[in-house]
């Protein structure tokens, strides 16, 4: 059962979905699990593949939008700022916990991409978080705008970010960015398989989502350094799902972070591309592996 739901996160309004399953024993509390979206996207852009299996598996779900994006309350729209999507976890966490069939005890953590950047850094320090799931997480915002860039490029992008922020200290004003386009014309993830994923599920799933991002997130995106710390997640359980053809989040990037983990950790690798893990015949593996580690370390 899915219902809509809101909680209030630094005095905005953030929309949910929260899943029940079924014939939930009365009186007896249940673990959950809260989860977001990746860079931009919303909810509806196949997250309910994976939360659908986590509450068959017999776990509560939270699935909801960020600030700014999608369904939730906030200005500028599209800003994307990691602190302050990690608030939102947080605040989700919180409601959740305080829901009357929920074992506050009992909270687990799942994110993809941009998100699976942020359960890694939530997991280090917000001890409240018992198991974590990481989905091809991105783990150093330098380091990955190097992979996406020509060394050229990426020096006029950063004389690009100064000129913004001199603009916006003199006037105010908000500018954007396309998150993807066609090959060849300016973009955040200049990749073509991101512009088919996300123009695709755009269309046919979430008409919310918006093909934008203000320039100033991506100050925030290169200062990010979310597996910095992925060290003091222990002793919370690590698993990180990453693709084993990934350019977006490049698979060497993410295995080199993980072997800084300590245990209890796992790591699968599955033999697909970045945006195969939300969709079939890949979701059923990447859900998979997620669901079977929930279901050790939480239930």
């Amino acid at each position: 059962m899915r219902q809509n739901i809101t909680f209030m996160s630094q005095g905005l309004r953030c929309a949910g979905w929260l899943y029940l399953p079924e014939n939930l024993p009365a009186g007896k509390k249940t673990p959950a699990i809260v989860m977001a979206h990746g860079f931009s996207a919303v909810k509806e852009m196949y997250l309910s593949n994976f939360a659908e299996r986590f509450t068959e598996a017999g776990f509560i779900t939270l699935v909801f939008d960020y600030r700014y994006l999608g369904d939730s309350e906030g200005e500028p729209r599209s800003q994307i700022f990691p602190m302050e999507q990690i608030e939102d976890y947080r605040n989700a966490i919180t409601w959740i916990s305080d829901h009357p069939q929920v074992d506050p005890d009992r909270i687990g953590v799942w994110g993809t991409s941009y998100s699976g950047a942020h359960v890694l850094h939530l997991a280090a320090f917000d001890k409240r978080i018992k198991v974590v799931v990481s989905q091809v997480p991105l783990v150093n915002g330098w380091n990955n705008a190097l992979r996406l860039n020509r060394p050229d490029h990426f020096a006029q992008f950063l004389n690009f970010l100064i000129q913004d922020r001199i603009q916006r200290y003199k006037t105010g004003r908000v500018n954007y960015l396309k998150v993807v386009a066609p090959e060849g014309e300016p973009s955040v993830l200049p990749t073509p398989e991101s512009y088919q994923w996300f123009t695709h599920a755009g269309n046919t799933l979430a008409p919310n989502w918006r093909n934008q991002v203000t320039v100033e997130s991506l100050e925030k995106f290169l200062e990010y350094d979310p597996a910095g710390s992925i060290h003091l997640i222990s002793p919370t359980p690590l698993l990180m799902v990453v693709a084993g053809y990934d350019t977006l989040t490049p698979t060497d990037l993410a295995v080199a972070v993980y072997e800084r983990a300590l245990q209890p950790k796992a790591i699968s690798i599955q033999p697909c591309k970045h945006f195969d893990a939300y969709t079939e015949p890949w979701v059923s593996k990447t859900a998979g592996v997620a669901v079977d580690w929930f279901k050790q370390h939480l239930a």
